[in-house]
């Protein structure tokens, strides 16, 4: 594999393995239907505030154009085109593409779903104004150039938002330990805990290929409600970081 390419083939794998329940809320993907509600809002709230939309509109991402990298089965992208985005969602999981597809024709959107990688997409003429970047970089194979093509394919002073795991013993308890072998949420090896990133390295990456951070948050999950919220203090496991192309 080369140093500049960003796939990690046994990442690939994995998520190939799992493709046909993306859209299974009690499925394999049950930890990010459960998280969903909450990166939502805080997505729509980044974009609200960096673009000055009003989310009460009909459709207010209309004049945005929204790149969901690693898009899955398409959790965030069909959400993003439900509120007037023209969304590209890209995924270097071949078998995700056609269920994401299937379920956008169902759900009555229409979404440009595409099996190409980061780097294919850099010799594409594209530009967007905002990159969703969720639960992926702990997966590739090179996260400084994985973001550096991010922002190659932004527009100036456009908004890419990432979230990822941090690398902690909190984190392998949580995270490894609590998901995939206790609850069974996950199946076992999903997550490599070497390939963690702590928010201050995530940071240095983001600065070094020419972002500036505007803002870090944690995604805190409740035990006894059950259920995941925003938490301005607490990046131990699940944290989401939004930065500029400056």
């Amino acid at each position: 594999m080369s140093s500049n390419n960003t796939i990690d083939n046994n990442e690939i794998l994995k998520f190939q393995a799992m493709a046909e329940e993306w859209w299974d809320p009690y499925g394999k993907f049950k930890p990010l239907h459960m998280l969903n509600p909450c990166r939502l809002k805080y997505i729509t709230d980044q974009i609200s505030w960096h673009f000055g939309v009003d989310l009460d509109d009909n459709a207010p991402f209309k004049d945005l154009e929204i790149l969901d990298i690693g898009c899955g089965g398409g959790l965030l992208s069909e959400p993003m085109a439900r509120m007037g985005a023209k969304v590209l969602g890209a995924d270097a999981a071949e078998r995700n593409i056609p269920i994401a597809r299937a379920h956008a024709r169902q759900s009555d959107l229409v979404i440009d779903y595409r099996h190409i990688s980061i780097e294919e997409l850099l010799d594409n003429p594209l530009k967007f104004d905002v990159i969703l970047n969720m639960e992926v970089i702990e997966h590739v194979a090179n996260p400084s150039k994985f973001l550096e093509a991010c922002n190659e394919l932004l527009k100036p002073n456009g908004l890419m938002v990432c979230s990822t795991i941090n690398r902690n013993w909190k984190s392998y308890l949580n995270a490894i330990i609590g998901a995939e072998y206790v609850m069974r949420w996950l199946p076992k090896g999903t997550h490599d805990w070497s390939k963690f990133i702590v928010p201050e390295e995530l940071v240095g990456f983001m600065e070094s290929v020419g972002f500036q951070v505007i803002d870090k948050k944690g995604f805190s999950f409740n035990k006894f409600l059950w259920r995941w919220s925003i938490s301005n203090t607490d990046l131990s496991i699940n944290y989401v970081v939004s930065s500029i192309k400056q």
